[in-house]
Formats: structure tokens, C-alpha cells, sequence
């Protein structure tokens, strides 16, 4: 690993299930000055504003550091843009409990085979939902996730005079917006 320069580590969780102490250690324990966290899944590199600093302000010679790739993105593509942003800025990438450096020739051999088997593991989780939902399908006990929306308390709003604009600026969840709340309203409609 790279033990000349500044080294910027970054811990990742998807679910609040998940803990972060244990990564955070250990990149502490490998010499990150920084650690950088967040909560968000790793399939895409979109909404993951930690990530997207450390790449933006990230200076040559200085190294990324992960405990593991996976903790850094879950397809070979994502990983290979990761490190051609930081191949452009002269930095590097390097993992803790894999032997990952991308300032060595073996260390980017090893990184690019770790990556096609954290695709393989993601397309594998995603074929055995989509069949676990169809066999749900099949059998009519699939309901899909469940609504965000409380119908009721919607309808609620509306008999008051509430408009759907009022009802999700008021919703305590940013994730319920406007159209959503009049599509539901809709569909109550029918």
C-alpha cells in the first residue's frame, strides 16, 4: 500500500442494519487521516456524496482507501470509473483486507479480478429476487414493498381541503412528493 502520502479512507454501509465501527478501525488503524462515511447502497455511484468529494478533492499521490472493494461499488464498471478518476488526479485505490493497490501492477491485476467477482455476486442476488418474486407471483401471495403512503391519513387531509402540494411538504419523509400523493389520490379514486 501506498505509505508515503496522505491516505483518504471511505466506509460504506447500505442498511442501518449494517455497522460502520468496524471499517472505520480499520482504516484509522491503516493511517487514514480522513475517514469519510455514509450510508447508501453500492450498486450505483449516483447520490453518494462522500464518495463523490473524496474523488472531486483527492490530490496526487494521495491513495483511496477501503476495506474491501465491495464497500466501494458492486459493478466492474463502477469500479473502473472510480479509478480512472483517481488515475486521472494521480492518486490511487487500496484495501485493507485484500491485496489492492492500484500503484502496483499486481495490486490493479488483483483489484480487477475482485471487481468482475463483486459483479457476479450482485447479478447473482439480483436473479435469485427476481425468481423468488416470481415464484411469490405464481402462488398470489406477492404483495410488492409496502406503501409509503398512508392512504387514510391522506384521505383525511383532502376531506379537510388539503391540497396533494400541502400534504407532501407537510409528509415527514422527503421521499413522499407531490405527484406521488396525487397518483395515490388517483388511484383511491378508481
Amino acid at each position: 500500500m501506498n505509505t508515503y502520502q496522505a491516505k483518504i479512507g471511505y466506509a460504506r454501509i447500505s442498511t442501518v442494519d449494517q455497522n460502520l465501527d468496524a471499517q472505520i478501525e480499520a482504516l484509522t488503524a491503516a493511517g487514514c487521516g480522513m475517514v469519510r462515511q455514509e450510508q447508501r447502497s453500492g450498486t450505483t455511484l449516483e447520490g453518494r456524496p462522500e464518495l463523490n468529494n473524496i474523488l472531486d478533492f483527492i490530490h496526487k499521490g494521495e491513495t483511496l482507501v477501503v476495506t474491501r472493494i465491495d464497500r466501494l461499488a458492486r459493478s466492474m464498471h463502477d469500479l473502473q470509473t472510480i479509478v480512472t478518476r483517481l488515475k486521472d488526479k494521480g492518486a490511487h485505490l487500496a484495501a485493507t483486507e485484500q491485496p489492492v493497490d492500484t500503484s502496483t501492477a499486481a495490486g490493479k491485476a488483483f483489484f480487477d479480478m475482485l471487481g468482475v467477482f463483486a459483479e457476479f455476486e450482485t447479478n447473482l442476488r439480483r436473479e435469485r429476487q427476481s425468481e423468488g418474486i416470481a415464484t411469490a407471483k405464481r402462488r398470489g401471495v406477492y404483495r410488492g414493498r409496502k406503501p409509503k403512503i398512508d392512504m387514510v391519513a391522506i384521505g383525511e387531509r383532502l376531506a379537510g381541503g388539503a391540497t396533494p402540494t400541502e400534504i407532501a411538504n407537510a409528509a415527514s419523509s422527503s421521499a413522499i412528493r407531490r405527484r406521488a400523493v396525487a397518483r395515490s389520490c388517483s388511484r383511491a379514486a378508481t
